[in-house]
């Protein structure tokens, strides 16, 4: 029954209800002041109020206020006589008893009638001589009275739940209390389901009444949005839900708080029956509907989420008046709701029509589809025209008609790709194969690929008159897959063909289905995809020029720019353009354009391949959307972020969004959330690019974004000195890339992660290990918008290990592998001439000859790029190298500035190791960083320790210079005449002041603070 729905509550976590509780707390704040507060909390069945009403009442507990409930018994027509105040007075008197006898003492008798263990049990009943009227209303004051000498002195919360079910004299007494409520710290909420209110139900007027009273606060809680239905899975499951599940629960639930946790911990998958408890819950207010009523509500069950008015007349076999009394009384009981246009009902909950649906008889469904789909034939301007297709097609399935449905579908299809429906697409094109062997030849005759296909590029003498294919329908089906995201899918359907095609050679076909399976087997990290790209280009070999030849240079092209960037590739791009070009094949051709744009920028000619890229996204803005422009959307942000433009490809990535969003390219928006992402670290917008972080989790189904996501988060982990976060992000990030599909793009960013997560730590031995296993195999052309940090990340690790004994052995070795692959580096841009310079000056900071000049060349390229913590970094290294190479005002005051600027930034960010950096060397240089003080401070006392920072001890002050000097706790322990044991106590203490988790990241701590 439906008094179980709010009883029941699974998930561990409160979800949402933000607004909901500020106003219940401050009922309770302005009720502590002595103001008594009267509210109202309604909303359907399920929704969670009980819920809310346990948070609130659980916090006001433990603040110190005292909480009755009390809840409306349903019996029969009306509830139990004033079981709500009976319940809630007799947990009062439990809790409170002297109290409650001090408030009652007198009037006990007459209070009986409320609570009865008030009375004496010796003393026979009282009968006075008033009326009932009058007795009642005596009853009426004496309760209030009786509540607020219980909350003079503290906190009073009664809650009185399911008013629904309330009797007339306790909606009597409740409007009473309302009313007459002047004194005493309490707080009354009642609360009742909405969607139980229908217009002839006794609480209605009631609730009418009440909207009058200005002392009333009314709440009325919603379902709960997509957002807070993942955070309550996530509280069930005790994991982050996977998207798809939280789409598919969202939908099926329509966020009412009850049916999210049904479903969640249901056995099912959630994308068949309902579980059972939840069934019976369901359909219970449905079998209470007279008979016509309950008819009409399985006929509306089987027409779709909404059914027109004059749809449904034509389906459901009522006279017209009978018809209109049916929904008249499905709509009282508040399970069809009219359309706000007021043409059409559908369902208050999509769950109850599919408990109503399920419920049917398997012939019973059949026949109410057929009478749909025949209406509709009969008379199509029973929907709108968007609409008919869709439809047509759903209702001749599921009438199990396979010859109607067949065609239907496939219209249906092809309606869906043209309003970029992808997922319906693919959905309608599986149908469609499942009922393909269910047709005969004849029904299969009369279908033209032309008619129904787009994805397989046409070939043969006359493709329009050419009969479609089991194959049409699989390619048509793998490209839908790939749009939507559902890259598993298509991936099971191109092995499929493959298969097919085994037994039935077509070589132009096959080579189309190997190129697919090679692109798909790259977005989803299975491999590199060679082996499938060259099976597809010898397929090919000896066969005439079409689309499909064009179709497969332009992918090697793509492939090429990924894996081996360079002149090879360059050649391919250049090939795939003209060939397109010859063959007429006009979206292929651009698409191999948009690959030879990014080329040409990376070879250096920037302006050349900005302008043809940007042509390409002229034709994908002006609504021509092929499967392969979509790049465009994603490539040319990235590429702008790669020569140093990054607000520009802020701006083409927002774009890019809106355009994927417009066209439910879910997946492609993922990998676009992933270079906005980028973007947003490079401008200094970091809170920002956590965000859109977490925008490619929610999007992203293929494993490639979500690595650089991981990326971004490890990055900026790293800048913010959060080692151990950076770690863990790395970690997860090489676990979502692997080891099949080895691309520059992601390798060396991971590589650079590593190298300084290597530094933080102290392991500089591991850090050149790796960097010199990366060098050897080569930094490929192309790729120095990932190779000169990771350059610099090594050559900031060396010369921030200056002076470090256990970086001694093996350093000019290092800083030589170091610039000789930066010889090897290309800078066509002014931001990698900036890095080039900034190497440069780093690898001579690391032999200690770095100059001011040398930092000055680095800070005008940064001045002019959008990096503002690069630019802060540069800053910090040229004070330093002002303030260590010369004194004098000037000098003094230009390092000043330098610091000033570095600093706000570093503020600005939460970068901890820059702004400790800046921070000490303004207390060893004496200067004073503040706008309103002179920069010049000799006189002043001398400058604080740093090490007093870190509360460090004078013993530990000597064992911290050991540890940085490379002695093992027993070469400490000699050197300090104490125990091994001792020294291994120091050694834990200053690494728990230290905030670092080992030897080697205490050790460079200190040498880059330079403590010693």
């Amino acid at each position: 029954m439906l008094g179980a729905v709010e009883t029941r509550s699974v998930s561990p976590v409160f979800v949402g209800r933000a607004d909901e509780l500020t106003v219940l707390n401050d009922a309770l704040a302005r009720a502590t002041a002595g103001e008594p507060q009267a509210l109202l909390l309604g909303g359907e069945a399920g929704v969670g109020k009980t819920r809310l009403l346990e948070e609130f009442c659980a916090a006001a507990a433990k603040d110190g206020a005292v909480v009755a409930v009390g809840g409306c018994v349903e019996i029969g027509a009306e509830g139990l006589p004033f079981a709500p105040f009976s319940t809630a007075l007799r947990s009062l008197l439990r809790e409170l008893p002297d109290e409650m006898a001090a408030a009652a003492a007198g009037q006990e008798e007459q209070l009986a009638r409320l609570l009865p263990e008030l009375a004496d049990p010796a003393r026979p009943p009282a009968h006075g001589l008033q009326g009932e009227d009058e007795g009642m209303a005596r009853l009426f004051e004496l309760t209030v009275r009786l509540l607020e000498r219980v909350a003079a002195e503290r906190p009073l919360v009664l809650v009185l739940e399911d008013l629904h079910w309330a009797d007339a004299s306790t909606r009597h007494l409740l409007t009473y209390l309302f009313r007459t409520l002047r004194s005493g710290r309490l707080v009354v909420i009642a609360s009742y389901r909405a969607d139980d209110i229908h217009r002839r139900h006794p609480l209605r007027p009631l609730l009418a009444e009440l909207d009058r009273l200005r002392t009333l606060r009314r709440i009325e809680l919603s379902r709960f949005t997509r957002g807070e239905v993942r955070r309550q899975l996530a509280g069930i499951l005790a994991a982050q839900p996977e998207e798809a599940l939280v789409e598919r629960i969202f939908e099926r639930s329509d966020g009412n708080a009850f049916f999210v946790e049904e479903l969640a911990c249901s056995d099912d998958d959630c994308d068949h029956a309902l579980p059972e408890t939840l069934r019976d819950v369901l359909l219970v207010r449905v079998e209470a509907l007279p008979e016509h009523a309950q008819r009409v509500v399985r006929v509306v069950a089987e027409g779709g989420s909404t059914v027109e008015y004059d749809l449904l007349a034509a389906v459901a076999g009522l006279g017209e008046d009978e018809l209109i009394e049916a929904l008249r009384a499905a709509v009282g009981a508040n399970i069809l709701l009219a359309t706000p246009a007021g043409d059409g009902y559908r369902f208050r909950h999509s769950l109850v029509r599919e408990a109503v649906s399920d419920d049917l008889l398997p012939g019973e469904r059949s026949r109410l589809n057929r009478r749909y789909a025949e209406a509709l034939e009969a008379d199509p301007g029973l929907l709108r025209a968007d609409e008919r297709a869709p439809r047509l097609a759903s209702y001749w399935y599921c009438a199990k008609d396979a010859a109607k449905a067949l065609p239907a579908i496939l219209t249906a299809a092809v309606v869906a790709r043209r309003r970029f429906a992808f997922s319906e697409q693919l959905r309608l094109l599986e149908r469609a194969m499942e009922l393909w062997e269910l047709v005969g030849d004849e029904v299969r005759g009369r279908l033209r690929a032309a008619d129904y296909t787009e994805a397989y590029p046409p070939c043969g003498s006359d493709p329009g008159t050419k009969p479609l294919q089991y194959l049409d329908l699989m390619a048509e089906a793998a490209i839908a897959g790939r749009f939507c995201g559902e890259r598993e899918r298509a991936l099971k359907i191109t092995k499929r063909a493959l298969r097919l095609l085994e037994e039935e050679p077509d070589a132009l076909r096959e080579a189309w289905f190997w190129n697919q399976k090679s692109w798909l087997f790259t977005s989803l990290g299975r491999g590199d995809g060679w082996p499938e790209l060259a099976r597809a280009e010898e397929l090919l070999r000896g066969l005439e020029p079409s689309p499909v030849h064009a179709e497969i240079l332009a992918y090697r092209a793509t492939w090429g720019s990924l894996h081996h960037p360079g002149p090879e590739t360059f050649v391919a791009a250049e090939r795939a353009v003209e060939y397109a070009r010859m063959v007429g094949a006009t979206d292929i051709e651009s698409n191999a354009q948009l690959t030879l744009g990014g080329l040409l920028v990376e070879s250096g000619q920037i302006d050349e391949g900005l302008e043809l890229m940007l042509a390409v996204r002229g034709k994908v803005s002006g609504g021509r959307l092929t499967r392969d422009l979509t790049r465009v959307h994603v490539n040319l942000p990235s590429v702008l972020e790669g020569v140093g433009r990054s607000a520009e490809a802020i701006a083409y990535g927002r774009e890019g969004i809106e355009f994927c969003r417009r066209y439910g390219l879910a997946d492609a928006e993922g990998w676009v959330w992933a270079n906005l992402a980028e973007s947003l670290i490079s401008y200094g917008k970091w809170d920002e690019a956590v965000a859109a972080v977490a925008e490619v989790g929610r999007t992203a189904s293929s494993a490639k974004p979500r690595v650089g996501a991981a990326e971004r988060l490890a990055r900026l982990a790293l800048y913010r000195g959060e080692w151990e976060a950076a770690a863990g992000h790395l970690a997860q990030a090489r676990r979502l890339y692997g080891s099949q599909d080895p691309q520059p793009q992601y390798l060396i960013p991971l590589v650079r992660l590593s190298l300084g997560v290597a530094a933080g730590e102290g392991r500089i031995a591991d850090l050149r290990a790796e960097l010199a296993q990366t060098l050897e195999q080569g930094l490929p052309p192309g790729t120095q918008r990932y190779a000169w940090p990771l350059l610099l990340t090594a050559a900031v690790a060396e010369a921030d290990a200056r002076g470090l004994p256990a970086a001694e052995a093996g350093r000019e070795r290092a800083i030589e592998l170091i610039r000789r692959a930066a010889k090897t580096v290309a800078t066509p841009v002014p931001v990698w001439q900036g890095y080039e310079r900034w190497v440069r000056a780093e690898l001579l900071r690391a032999e200690d000859r770095a100059t001011p000049e040398d930092w000055a060349e680095v800070v005008e390229p940064f001045e002019a790029a959008e990096r503002p913590y690069g630019l802060a970094r540069v800053h910090y290294r040229y004070a330093e190298s002002l303030l260590t190479s010369g004194t004098g005002d000037l000098v003094r005051a230009r390092a000043r500035d330098l610091l000033l600027a570095a600093r706000e930034v570093a503020e600005t960010l939460s970068a901890k190791p820059l702004i400790e950096d800046i921070s000490l060397l303004a207390r060893r240089a004496r200067l004073t960083l503040t706008e309103d003080r002179p920069a010049l401070t000799e006189a002043d006392t001398a400058p604080d320790d740093p090490l007093e920072t870190f509360g460090l001890t004078s013993r530990e002050r000597d064992v911290l210079g050991l540890v940085a000097a490379g002695q093992t706790n027993r070469g400490i322990a000699e050197s300090l005449f104490i125990s091994p044991k001792t020294a291994s106590v120091h050694v834990s203490n200053i690494l728990a002041k230290l905030g670092v988790t080992s030897r080697g990241e205490a050790a460079a701590l200190a040498h880059r603070l330079r403590l010693f």
